[in-house]
């Protein structure tokens, strides 16, 4: 397989995708509204993940493009729990793409503790050949989600997926204190807004001077 070529238009739907999504959070801060996206970054799965998650799935290497759903990736990280489903109402009324499946692991949980909102897309890219539709994922979450799991991705790798029961154990509690986190946080959203707002204000008018 030519890997170059056939991993360029995910590499060129995900830096799409981040400038659009990052435009729609310069769109809020215009106009001095709360941004329910803190931050956009994006990969394209390395051929090692490819061939490592295809072998797990006993997925041919010819069937990977229609099988795979994660080979392109976008990461939105919101503030609050609420700002995610305002991200995925914004994402689904969006008309340069096409969502095909949607998982709500906010909702119901993973049975390790893991959260996050994944909404799967066909996204057209214009090659010199014409459209190609691939398939990227957006895994939306708020910053406690976000790090936990980033944490809990890393000691995957390292016990190659067999986590010992004691750190399984201690991870799924600090998942549900990061959710309690966001549940607290969410109740002072009005607060912590307001509060951002005099911030930003003040620091506006210092400048005129």
């Amino acid at each position: 397989m030519n890997w170059e070529k056939f991993l360029a238009p995910y590499a060129q739907a995900v830096e799409e995708l981040k400038t659009k999504l990052n435009g729609m959070r310069i769109q809020f801060e215009n106009e001095s509204q709360h941004s329910p996206i803190e931050s956009v970054i994006g990969r394209v799965k390395p051929i090692r993940s490819i061939l490592e998650k295809a072998k797990m799935k006993n997925v041919p290497l010819n069937q990977v493009e229609e099988e795979l759903q994660d080979i392109g990736g976008i990461r939105i990280v919101c503030h609050f729990v609420d700002d995610i489903y305002t991200v995925v109402n914004l994402i689904c009324a969006r008309h340069d793409f096409t969502v095909i499946e949607e998982k709500d692991y906010i909702q119901k949980n993973k049975e390790s503790g893991y959260r996050s909102y994944h909404i799967i897309i066909n996204y057209p890219v214009e090659t010199i050949h014409g459209v190609k539709l691939v398939q990227v994922e957006i895994q939306i979450r708020t910053l406690a989600m976000n790090f936990w799991a980033v944490n809990e991705h890393s000691l995957n790798y390292k016990y190659k997926g067999a986590i010992p029961l004691e750190i399984k154990s201690k991870l799924k509690r600090a998942a549900e204190a990061a959710f309690k986190l966001d549940e607290e946080m969410s109740m002072i959203k009005n607060e912590i807004l307001e509060a951002q707002q005099m911030f930003n204000r003040s620091e506006r008018e210092e400048g005129l001077y």
